[in-house]
């Protein structure tokens, strides 16, 4: 049965698409089957892996929706061995449509029971909020990997999050889960900047052992990648943002295969 893992923050600009691309790109290489859901109305995770959205019969929204069997909606990714639900800007009108449903939060996590034997990961791109959707993506998850930037105010708004994450432990009590915390991961580093080391000291003291000893470097291929539809681990394999989700997706199998 595949481990679900939510990529959660709801601060933006954190790396949660980059860390959801790049490491399922990686656990792909680690012969693991993987699938990439994007649960952002913004679609940047879709974007990314050169999925043209114009092009798409089938979103993600058309499961929230229940328009669509989510076998229809599953894409081949061509770069990559990677499979994703893709998503289109009409996810942003979702939430309302769920504040009606009975079942509402729990739509995406009845979606995946179907096809979770078909994958050893899979990777949810959650968005920069903890609306409706982010809730489904949590309930629906094993784990959630907390990307936090090293830049200051780096856990401003982490408290919140955290107080989601009891609240969805509870709910998941019925359904015999337990929403553990993956782990949290450092993301761009400026080596040249004293306060990202400060910040890497005030994260590893809040959260000790939780945190991961891969740090993701500040890369301009990392930033670079994107506008060629290519995850940095395919775009230029030897960078250092490349090595460092390599280095991630290992630290976080061995972590997993104790």
């Amino acid at each position: 049965m595949g481990k679900i893992l939510s990529i959660s923050n709801q601060k933006g600009g954190v790396g949660k698409t980059t860390t959801s691309v790049n490491l399922a790109s990686s656990l792909s290489y680690l012969g693991k089957r993987v699938l990439l859901v994007d649960v952002d109305h913004q679609a940047n995770a879709t974007t990314y892996l050169g999925i043209n959205r114009a092009n798409l019969e089938y979103t993600i929204a058309d499961i929230f929706l229940e328009r669509a069997k989510i076998r229809e909606v599953i894409q081949k990714v061509d770069s990559v061995n990677v499979d994703i639900l893709p998503a289109r800007y009409e996810l942003g009108d979702v939430s309302q449509y769920l504040l009606g449903h009975d079942n509402k939060d729990y739509i995406l996590a009845n979606a995946l029971e179907e096809i979770k034997a078909d994958y050893d990961y899979i990777i949810i791109d959650c968005p920069p909020s903890l609306g409706v959707v982010t809730i489904n993506a949590l309930v629906a998850s094993d784990s959630v990997l907390i990307p936090v930037q090293c830049e200051f105010l780096a856990l401003d708004g982490l408290t919140q999050l955290l107080n989601t994450i009891r609240v969805i432990q509870k709910k998941q009590k019925y359904n015999h889960k337990s929403l553990t915390i993956e782990g949290v991961l450092l993301t761009m580093l400026d080596t040249r900047s004293n306060i990202g080391y400060e910040v890497i000291n005030e994260v590893r003291t809040y959260f000790k052992e939780k945190v991961f000893k891969t740090i993701i470097p500040r890369n301009v291929k990392c930033s670079v990648a994107p506008s060629h539809g290519l995850p940095v681990t395919e775009f230029s394999p030897g960078s250092k943002g490349s090595v460092s989700y390599k280095n991630l997706a290992k630290e976080m199998v061995e972590l997993s295969e104790r």
